[in-house]
């Protein structure tokens, strides 16, 4: 599994902790984000990851920021990402088996470390439902 990784400002010690915890469960990662917490724009982290996701180059994406708002707005401007923005566990796990998302979204500001690397596993290890779960994911498209 391969997986892509970019953050702002607001996330170089969240993404330096899961990058760990992935890389010792023997998962490729390619890093687009910042290692520090000077101020930066997002989306210039972001469409590199959404760019590996929806061309292939990474099985799913990793993004992060203050409120997650922001990097999910922009992955989702890519045609092929599902950008799902979680803080819980609970809803990483529905945002894989209800929506097949292929890129976590995590707020950093209103979750805890240790937290984003419990979402991040969950959200890896679920898998898609399908069923009348995709026939919604088939009307998402314009």
């Amino acid at each position: 599994m391969k997986i892509s990784i970019g953050n702002d400002h607001a996330g170089p010690d969240y993404k330096k902790a899961i990058v760990k915890h992935l890389e010792e469960k023997g998962i490729e990662v390619i890093n687009h984000g910042t290692d520090t917490s000077d101020s930066v724009d997002y989306p210039d982290f972001v469409h590199p990851v959404a760019s590996d996701v929806e061309n292939g180059v990474a099985d799913f994406g990793i993004i992060i920021c203050g409120s997650g708002n922001g990097v999910a707005m922009t992955a989702n401007k890519h045609q092929k990402i599902r950008a799902a923005l979680c803080w819980t566990k609970e809803i990483s796990a529905l945002a894989r088996q209800h929506n097949n998302a292929n890129i976590i979204s995590i707020p950093a500001r209103f979750t805890a470390i240790q937290q984003a690397v419990e979402m991040v596993d969950t959200f890896l290890d679920t898998q898609f439902e399908g069923g009348r779960h995709q026939n919604r994911i088939d009307k998402i498209s314009c």
